[in-house]
């Protein structure tokens, strides 16, 4: 079975400095933005703990967006 024909692309706009420190960190932590985002979202679906916090950060404070 071929792992990417249940894949779906998306893309997102991220701030330059957020993503450039981001990859800096993932080099050092052998980390992904495809393991953060699938971990991520399995959390917040499945751990009410974890959504919460998520929506009690300072709303995307680097974007400026205030969007929930």
């Amino acid at each position: 079975m071929n792992k990417n024909k249940d894949m779906v692309l998306t893309s997102v706009k991220l701030p330059e400095k957020l993503f450039e420190d981001f990859k800096v960190n993932c080099i050092k932590n052998k980390f992904s933005i495809q393991k953060l985002t699938e971990r991520s979202m399995y959390l917040y679906m499945t751990n009410p703990e974890f959504k919460k916090e998520i929506h009690n950060v300072l709303d995307t404070f680097f974007t400026g967006s205030s969007e929930n």
